[in-house]
């Protein structure tokens, strides 16, 4: 059976009620927001530590944050960085950076001063929006950079903006939690003006007129690969809110649903799948601003959680706590996520309980997250689904470049309305990632795997160098480049290790300078998490004489690879 007719095939799984392809809005994705708000205004938008927030006010503090934009001289197309954990304020100030023409810059808040300067300077941004918490350091990021690629203007909000911390302190949370979201740290000097969110809410500058449309650049996330720095993939609003309008009738979302928002917002997965997906269905989205098992069961009783898309070692860790039988997790109609296989007894676990399938699905930052998903009447254990609403999804040798049958291995390649448009500013690594086919233009996926009969889909191995752990993409390259900068090390190579909780940790393969045999893995491992996010940081490392190399002198990383993985089933 050739994957040319796996369309016909697949479809007998398909969700009953849904469209095998859909009809996208020609409209901005504001208008997801602007429609809400005018239907369902007094309806609850946001929860956030006892504290909610309506349709009708996010919209009006968008607004806000759009005339508060324009006002510090962002214009159409201009990017803008987004750096927050899960809050509120984030969700407001992505909708607003919208709202104002101008293109939403997602970063991970755990990146470090190192890595936030390439998000400065590459997107060309002078204007972000953050919170007090890492303020410090984006401006640090700033200050080192050359006077003309430096921030112009910085706009921090505090958590306590969008929560009474005195009342918070009566909902036993974490004893981590409050120290840090009322924290607010001293700011360094910088020729970057800041400006406080509550003084440019209250002054109420117009918003400039909306003329965003389809075509226009509307999110620029940043993803990793084999080489060099992160990569902008160019996202419209077209090709993000075709898998928010999908999502509503894959899942048959309504405004009656309430979302449990833990996964990271600044995320494609739950900027589309749930940030924007569910501003546009109307839900109630119960924010987390970190991950805690137990606060996570005391939401999903108190709220009637129906909706839950999240990593499984989220439900692994929930279901493992000692609290668990206090928790009523009846209320969820819909569990599922991706960036890990959920181990089969877990599963089963959930549906002796509760009768949920959990339902996996895959997708890249390139592909505005799900390119596949597994039917959720009918899904499949350690699976990535069958191809989305309107993707075309095949399998093929990457020597080649021919297609294979069912059953055979090869590179998963994938067309369809939501792929991105290219890298930014990088047009010969976009050539390198999409390639022609029956007069259909593909993505490479990077990423090894097969078919079966019915259409579904299985990750095998990876082109691409990369560490899954918990969900988080960690690329070697990158830590590489980072741990070079050690004054200690000579050469490092960081490989895979298996993690029975993580899936897999990053471990490098470290090298010494001379003179340098007094540092030892602790200092290493220390000076990893000064300098980088911390999904990124080894949390092994292993101190060598020297690396395998080739003939023309690159190291065999492969090597190592295949070294560790017979050591770690022994």
């Amino acid at each position: 059976m050739n994957a040319k007719n796996m369309p016909a095939v697949h479809h007998k799984v398909w969700p009953r009620r849904a469209p095998h392809s859909i009809t996208v809005p020609s409209t901005s994705l504001w208008d997801s927001l602007d429609t809400t708000a005018r239907r369902y205004p007094g309806k609850v938008a946001t929860e956030f530590l006892g504290q909610t927030m309506t349709y009708a006010e996010l919209r009006d503090q968008a607004e806000r944050v759009a005339g508060s934009l324009a006002k510090l001289g962002v214009r159409t197309g201009d990017r803008v960085i987004l750096l927050m954990q899960n809050c509120p304020q984030l969700v407001v100030a992505h909708w607003g950076i919208l709202r104002a023409n101008a293109v939403v810059v997602p970063v991970n808040p755990m990146n470090k001063v190192e890595e936030l300067r390439h998000y400065i300077t590459d997107p060309d941004v002078r204007v972000a929006i953050t919170t007090a918490d890492l303020a410090p350091l984006l401006l640090e990021a700033s200050n080192t950079l050359p006077a003309d690629q430096q921030l112009a203007h910085l706009l921090v909000t505090r958590f306590t903006d969008a929560f009474d911390a005195d009342a918070a302190s009566e909902m036993d949370l974490p004893a981590s939690w409050l120290p840090w979201l009322t924290s607010q740290p001293a700011l360094p000097p910088s020729a970057t003006q800041v400006h406080h969110w509550v003084d440019m809410l209250a002054a109420q500058y117009p918003a400039p007129v909306h003329t965003a449309g389809p075509d226009d650049l509307a999110v620029l996330p940043y993803t990793s690969g084999t080489t060099g720095l992160p990569k902008g993939c160019m996202h419209t609003h077209a090709t993000i809110l075709h898998n928010v309008v999908a999502a509503a009738a894959w899942a048959v979302s309504s405004a009656d649903h309430v979302i449990l928002v833990v996964v990271p917002m600044f995320h494609i997965t739950g900027l589309v799948m749930v940030l924007q997906a569910g501003t546009r269905a109307g839900c109630t989205m119960v924010i987390m601003p970190r991950w805690d098992r137990d606060v996570a069961g005391r939401l999903i009783s108190q709220w009637r959680v129906t909706t839950w898309t999240n990593i499984p070692t989220m439900v692994i860790d929930l279901l493992g706590s000692p609290k668990f039988d206090q928790y009523d997790l009846s209320s969820l109609t819909y569990i599922g996520g991706g960036g890990a296989a959920m181990p089969a007894a877990v599963a089963q676990k959930l549906w002796d309980l509760y009768g949920l399938r959990y339902v996996e699905g895959y997708g890249l930052t390139e592909t505005a997250a799900p390119s596949h998903s597994n039917p959720p009447d009918a899904p499949k254990q350690q699976c990535l689904g069958i191809p989305y609403m309107g993707v075309d999804a095949r399998v093929v040798d990457p020597q080649s470049l021919q297609e294979l049958p069912a059953g055979e291995a090869g590179e998963i390649w994938i067309h369809g309305p939501s792929v991105f448009k290219g890298y930014w500013k990088n047009p010969e690594a976009t050539a390198q990632a999409f390639v022609q086919m029956d007069g259909k233009s593909f993505f490479r996926s990077g990423d090894m795997g097969r078919v079966d009969e019915e259409g579904y889909f299985f990750i095998t191995d990876r082109l691409k160098r990369m560490i899954n752990s918990s969900g988080f993409k960690v690329w070697p390259a990158e830590v590489e480049a980072l741990m070079f900068r050690h004054p200690a090390i000579q050469e490092a190579c960081v490989i895979a290790k298996h993690d029975p909780y993580r899936g897999e940790s990053a471990m490098a393969v470290v090298v010494r300078r001379a003179g340098a045999n007094d540092v030892d893995e602790a200092a290493v491992i220390a000076w990893c998490k000064d300098n980088m996010a911390a999904y990124k940081v080894p949390r092994f490392v292993k101190f060598v004489d020297a690396l395998p190399k080739s003939g023309s002198g690159k190291v065999m990383w492969r090597v190592l690879q295949e070294a560790e993985k017979v050591k770690s089933k022994n």
